[in-house]
């Protein structure tokens, strides 16, 4: 039988006190206080105890991680780490009591009729322990739920035997010595689902990703016949196991309330916000920075990302009851919603260029106007010098026809429109944009390739509108914080057949 040890699975986290250092020595304000502790406090008590808290603190925040995660490793460390974290601290708990269980529970019976004047006492090392040890023990309810995720993750992806903690020499039919392979969790499982192909040739050709083409209202030919991409896992949390988180993360605030003022902890779901925000969204002053241009109607302000960041990646599972990044960050809208349409702006950074990513019938082109401040320009675009471009810009009229429609988005796409005005362009700071946008918003049914009427085709709402952005920041990982206006609304196009 292989047995197997547990101290080779994921770290439990960075344990980050900001100024501060958990071996600070705390003396009782009251010798009345101090003798109804059971043990006196020291530093090398609230040392332990507080890294046990944040230990817990960052495990329970990586539990309720991997519930909703499809990677079958993030279950099976986890699980590791609980029955570890449970074991230090019934090992800390019976150093300080003999009977933890049987003295918490009276303690706490007991605190229930103490006097206001004595809350000083929730400062005493019983008043870390105990909750630190029943919130462990609640814990110990997770085991049999992460049992029946593991098995219900392992028709997902392959959980193979891991090797011991000191290694496995493994057979190599080449090398002369077999490499030694360790015990890792850090990389997601292998997944049993099919293999997916890049069909990134499908797209047209530009030097930026253009979108796929789909003709809308027939049937067309698909780069393989019969594929059907596999379906992603929709992965719920169970109630239960976020029941007994909830409630031991609530048990153990009682603890960390205990800890001397200058001992203080991090919050890893706050933290797991910040860094989210500060990967995909806006700077909390960035709005403020430009609030004065924000006062002015229809602008507004956002981060443009890399196309990548919308993406998954191939052959990776992904839950889809999960939001992704564009519906947690999504694009901005340009009016107020009508009949549940409301056209937004679709940008997204392709390399070193920004990118309009239209769907369905919608197009869009842009012209790089220079250093023009959004301010300046008007529904005319009176300060852009004059040009063949610009009249088009203002000029331009759509076909009326939906296959006429599909056959000019693909030259905006290609760039063979009669103007050679692309849907992007070279990404440069401080530089003003001019955008033309069309967007109908298509029905389903049509978009799974069901005929309409001709009456529904009229009543399809749309949008064309004039509009301008400005790229204010630019960050180390490439995106931009952007500045946008809405110059002009034209007349709503319509398709007619």
């Amino acid at each position: 039988m292989r047995h197997f040890f547990f101290s080779f699975l994921l770290p439990f986290g960075l344990i980050y006190l900001p100024g501060i250092t958990l071996a600070v020595g705390y003396e009782s304000q009251s010798p009345l206080i101090q003798n109804l502790t059971s043990k006196p406090t020291d530093e090398n008590f609230y040392t332990e105890a507080g890294r046990l808290v944040q230990r817990q603190l960052d495990l329970m925040a990586r539990i309720e991680q991997s519930l909703t995660d499809p990677d079958v490793n993030r279950i099976r460390a986890v699980r590791g780490q609980l029955r570890i974290q449970v074991k230090t601290v019934e090992s800390f708990v019976n150093r300080q009591q003999k009977n933890p269980q049987a003295f918490c529970n009276s303690q706490r019976d007991s605190l229930r009729n103490l006097s206001p004047l004595l809350d000083q006492l929730t400062k005493a090392p019983d008043q870390i322990y105990c909750p630190l040890y029943t919130s462990s023990q609640e814990l110990l309810k997770l085991f049999p739920v992460l049992d029946i995720l593991l098995s219900r993750r392992g028709e997902l992806a392959l959980v193979r035997q891991l090797p011991l903690v000191t290694g496995e020499r493994q057979s190599d039919p080449v090398l002369a010595i077999a490499p030694v392979e360790y015990p890792d969790l850090r990389n997601p499982a292998v997944s049993f689902s099919t293999w997916e192909p890049n069909l990134s040739s499908d797209t047209l050709g530009s030097p930026a990703e253009s979108p796929q083409l789909h003709l809308i209202g027939r049937n067309a030919k698909t780069a393989i016949a019969n594929y059907a991409p596999p379906v992603q896992p929709a992965i719920a949390a169970p109630e239960s196991a976020l029941t007994t988180l909830a409630n031991a993360k609530q048990i153990l605030t009682a603890a960390q309330a205990a800890f001397p003022p200058e001992i203080r902890f991090t919050d890893p779901w706050e933290n797991a916000a910040v860094l989210e925000r500060f990967a995909y969204g806006l700077d909390l002053q960035e709005p403020q920075i430009y609030a004065k241009f924000l006062e002015l109607p229809r602008t507004g302000i956002f981060r443009v990302l890399q196309s990548s960041v919308y993406q998954r990646p191939l052959n990776t599972l992904w839950n889809r009851l999960q939001p992704n990044v564009s519906e947690r960050y999504p694009f901005p809208s340009l009016g107020d919603a009508k009949d549940g349409f409301n056209p937004s702006l679709a940008l997204q950074l392709s390399g070193e260029r920004f990118q309009l990513v239209d769907q369905g019938v919608d197009y869009s082109f842009m012209v790089d106007v220079g250093d023009i401040p959004l301010d300046k320009l008007d529904g005319r675009l009176q300060a852009v010098a004059s040009s063949p471009t610009r009249d088009f810009l203002l000029n331009y009229q759509p076909p009326q026809q939906l296959e006429a429609l599909q056959v000019e988005r693909r030259r905006f796409l290609t760039g063979k429109n009669q103007a050679g005005i692309l849907p992007y362009a070279e990404a440069e700071l401080n530089h003003t944009y001019v955008v033309r946008s069309l967007q109908f918003q298509l029905p389903d049914t049509m978009l799974n390739g069901q005929p309409i009427s001709s009456k529904q085709l009229q009543n399809i709402p749309s949008s064309d509108m004039i509009l301008a952005f400005r790229p204010v920041r630019r960050r180390d990982d490439g995106s931009y914080t952007v500045l946008w206006r809405v110059l002009n609304e034209l007349p709503a196009p319509h398709i007619k057949k």
